[in-house]
């Protein structure tokens, strides 16, 4: 094993995402995905913030105002790892609304296992904000990656981009981390698959969840109309069990109770991965 990449202050979180993404990728396909990246110039052809047909997602964190990561990927790339997936749960004929849905889920995941990671990194706890589906400012500043997925017929790239900011957390807990992925020469691909050997690996990782008790949809005249004490149906009835969401995913049904004058939900029915899939918010 060769001593981590001095030259790029960056290296260990480039390293940390692709494992993010087998770890991910392994999870909902039951397949050890093969991951491989290579860093470029923010001014390569690759990192051209102006493509329109790539469809990026912005991560802001909870460390710092400037802390970001944009992940991207072109139309093709995100077809075929969103509908792999949905292949692999058993859904065959999905709609393109379903696979993006399906592809941002892997992104949100694999985020939120960077932001275990930078909690770490900064001794203290860091977590996904709000993102949103928008590339980065042009001209681009900060540090571009292309990452290679292969998974058997399924070979994919997707770009991740991370703001200078990251570069300030100090890499001196190295003992936390496993072994750093062998070395090649600059700007050269790096094989950066990692199985991982245990789930302890992801206990750690926090996520979002929330309860839904139901939708609706209005026209936007009565939105404006709406006042305090107006009310707002449901598509729910008041005996239909809520959904347990958990990183935009409905994981559980339940019944709404009272726990020492707080709400809380009591789980009545833990939802099939692909059901899971099917109901990606």
């Amino acid at each position: 094993m060769s001593e981590t990449n001095t030259q790029d202050p960056l290296q260990w979180l480039v390293e940390e995402w692709a494992r993010q993404l087998t770890m991910v990728l392994e999870t909902m396909t039951g397949e050890s995905p093969h991951i491989t990246f290579a860093a470029h110039s923010p001014s390569a052809p690759e990192c051209d913030v102006a493509q329109n047909e790539f469809l990026w997602w912005a991560q802001p964190f909870s460390l710092s105002p400037e802390a970001m990561i944009w992940v991207a990927a072109a139309a093709n790339s995100w077809q075929q790892i969103g509908g792999r997936v949905l292949k692999s749960a058993g859904v065959e004929d999905s709609d393109p609304e379903s696979i993006r849905s399906t592809y941002l889920e892997i992104v949100h995941q694999g985020l939120s296992g960077i932001a275990g990671v930078l909690s770490r990194r900064a001794g203290r706890e860091v977590s996904c904000l709000d993102g949103q589906a928008a590339a980065p400012p042009a001209p681009m500043d900060g540090s571009c990656y292309s990452f290679e997925i292969d998974l058997g017929e399924l070979k994919a790239p997707i770009f991740v981009v991370l703001s200078p900011s990251l570069a300030d957390l100090s890499p001196a807990a190295t003992e936390e981390f496993p072994e750093p992925i062998e070395q090649a020469p600059a700007n050269a691909v790096v094989p950066a698959a990692v199985k991982p050997s245990s789930i302890d690996l992801l206990l750690d990782v926090e996520l979002p969840v929330s309860v839904s008790f139901g939708r609706a949809q209005l026209p936007l005249k009565d939105v404006i109309k709406l006042t305090t004490g107006s009310i707002v149906e449901l598509n729910r009835a008041v005996s239909e069990p809520v959904d347990v969401i958990v990183n935009n995913c409905v994981i559980a049904r339940g019944e709404v109770v009272v726990v020492e004058g707080n709400f809380g939900i009591r789980i009545r029915q833990v939802v099939s991965r692909q059901e899971r899939l099917r109901t990606l918010y």
